[in-house]
């Protein structure tokens, strides 16, 4: 790449290099509003506007990494997350607009004033604890990872964001949980299959592979977290996972045979049937 000496013709030098992204203009738009810290529409009032040449340098840099792969979130460290922004790092998994399925479901579930507790299981950057914490201002969450790395990244969140109604917990799944019992318990877990081509692709190929990939074709983790499940959550409390978009009969079959029931599917904004939910019915006394 040339040494241009405007923002125009940085943008217009630079896109040009990205030939594998379908979205080279936003993305080099992304680094170097990143890089100025300024606001993409600052770059159409100011077009002209000279770089410095440590500006050029580290967008450079930035656009150099993106050719190589490297996800725009990472580069940044940002990713938006239902309005808001969300510090992420390699250590976590890149927030998708998929997700946000769950904050629907529990909005239609539980009510804004409502007081109840609410278990995340793997909650990497944080993003579904942190957004029920500030959607449901009464609800009381505990998040917990087995990564140290990813609830460092979850705590700041939190702490960026005024969530203060959560407790950060380092776990293996249930392991540190003693004897505690939720309302929800609510999971983006790993499903995909170890085998699945599409782990070769994109994004995923710099995303830790322990917040994605799962045994038994994708459903060993859902599996164990179904099992330990009942024994965390009160009665007629809920169970909700994000899933494969292809995994939602299985998934429905593995809570119905654990005694959840019923069972309901929600889909993604494609369409795609992304998150089963199953309330577990006990009897009392």
């Amino acid at each position: 790449m040339s040494t241009p000496s405007t923002i125009k013709e940085a943008l217009s030098q630079a896109s040009s290099t990205l030939i594998d992204s379908d979205s080279s203009v936003l993305d080099c738009e992304v680094l170097l509003a990143h890089t100025l810290k300024k606001s993409r529409s600052y770059f159409r009032a100011w077009p002209d506007k000279t770089l410095s040449a440590d500006e050029l340098r580290v967008f450079k840099q930035l656009v150099k990494q993106r050719q190589q792969g490297q996800p725009i979130a990472y580069l940044t460290g940002e990713r938006e997350f239902w309005s808001r922004s969300f510090i992420v790092s390699p250590s976590v998994l890149i927030p998708r607009p998929d997700t946000e399925v769950l904050i629907d479901i529990a909005q239609q579930k539980f009510s804004a004033e409502q007081s109840f507790s609410v278990l995340d299981l793997g909650t990497g950057s944080g993003i579904i604890a942190i957004t029920l914490a500030l959607e449901f201002k009464h609800a009381v969450i505990t998040a917990i990872d087995a990564s140290s790395d990813a609830l460092s990244i979850a705590k700041k969140n939190a702490q960026l964001l005024g969530a203060s109604n959560i407790d950060f917990i380092l776990s293996d799944w249930f392991e540190q949980l003693a004897d505690k019992k939720f309302d929800l318990i609510v999971s983006n877990p790993p499903y995909i299959c170890p085998t699945d081509p599409h782990l070769s692709d994109g994004d995923v190929r710099f995303e830790p592979s322990s917040a994605l990939v799962s045994e038994q074709e994708g459903l060993e983790d859902i599996e164990q977290i179904i099992s330990g499940a009942q024994h965390f959550l009160k009665p007629n409390g809920i169970i909700l996972f994000e899933h494969g978009f292809q995994q939602g009969k299985q998934v429905e079959n593995l809570l119905r045979s654990s005694g959840f029931k019923p069972t309901e599917n929600f889909r993604d904004i494609q369409g795609h049937i992304r998150a089963t939910l199953g309330r577990l019915h006990k009897q009392q006394g």
